[in-house]
């Protein structure tokens, strides 16, 4: 665990002396901000639970595309600068090499839905809303940054570009969102099956305030696959 806590805090840091980082929290807060206004607060009689389920939404796909490009750095990058093979030499295993740049995005992306907390305080100071509703949609909001920042992980581990690690983490979480549309479109039993694949589903009762255990061990389950896949990725590279 010491291993790890050395390279979360050796990205940690990356991020926060460089601007990429702050340049996507940044424009993540201005988009959230934007379709805050736009679709949460707008309507005639809504009620603030309402408005906080609606939040929650449009912060929720705000988090996962901020995540899929806070992500798509942190194996790709090694690759491309060759400091890859540094940590191979070294003696570090890749489940804690992945683990650290797992934990150390989701670290920084937490210090986004910090500077989101005033939304949802101008609801509370404007209207009746419950703490615990708060805070089971933040929950579900880390929860689908947790299983973003996974397949993004994934994503950078199978390619040496930036840019194609970000496309392909980006139509792996797009896989897992339309899978709630073709659910719709599917015919039974395998609806259910369909509908159940994607994180919308799992995440429609944090944003309504519900806490429900089989919703946490989906994003679990999801970002540990993702997260296990990347580490034999690296173990293959290992021995290439």
């Amino acid at each position: 665990m010491r291993t790890v806590f050395l390279i979360t805090r050796r990205e940690l840091g990356s991020y926060l002396r460089t601007m990429s980082g702050y340049i996507i929290i940044a424009v993540m807060l201005f988009i959230d901000g934007l379709l805050f206004n736009a679709f949460a607060v707008p309507g005639p009689a809504k009620r603030s639970s309402e408005i906080l389920a609606d939040f929650f939404t449009v912060t929720s796909g705000v988090t996962m595309i901020g995540a899929v490009f806070l992500s798509m750095r942190l194996i790709a990058e090694e690759r491309q600068t060759g400091t890859l093979a540094l940590l191979y030499s070294s003696p570090v295993k890749d489940l804690e090499i992945v683990l650290g740049k797992f934990l150390s995005a989701l670290l920084f992306l937490m210090l986004f839905f910090g500077f989101t907390l005033y939304m949802p305080l101008l609801v509370a100071a404007y209207g009746k809303v419950s703490w615990g509703h708060i805070a089971s949609g933040y929950l579900g909001l880390t929860l689908v940054g947790s299983l973003s920042l996974a397949v993004g992980v994934f994503g950078s581990a199978l390619n040496k570009s930036q840019v194609v690690a970000a496309v392909s983490a980006g139509v792996m979480c797009l896989a897992l969102t339309t899978c709630w549309i073709l659910g719709k479109a599917t015919d039974r039993p395998f609806t259910e099956l369909v509908m159940g694949l994607a994180w919308w589903g799992h995440f429609d009762p944090f944003r309504q305030g519900l806490v429900q255990t089989k919703h946490v061990a989906y994003f679990a389950l999801v970002s540990f696959l993702a997260l296990f896949a990347a580490t034999r990725v690296l173990e293959a590279r290992r021995w290439r």
